[in-house]
């Protein structure tokens, strides 16, 4: 199990490696904006802890670690 930790509501869920970003939002109750749905308008982009940007709506949790923080961006125009 993968604990994640969404910023700034500091939720935090138990999720397995291979879920989908936005399934485990969801399930924190952590609302992750969409638009395009294929990772091109950058609506759902979550920042990692080391710095990395991913686009939730086509990423899944990788396995190798135990934790993870992602800070959730939101645009008003979304």
């Amino acid at each position: 199990m993968i604990t994640v930790t969404f910023l700034p509501e500091n939720v935090s869920v138990s999720a397995e490696a291979g879920e989908s970003w936005l399934t485990v939002a969801d399930r924190a109750g952590v609302e992750i904006p969409t638009g395009c749905c294929m990772g091109s308008c950058g609506a759902c982009t979550l920042e990692l802890e080391d710095g990395e940007e991913i686009r939730a709506c086509i990423s899944t949790l990788a396995g190798d670690r135990l934790t993870v923080t992602a800070s959730v961006f939101s645009d008003p125009t979304w």
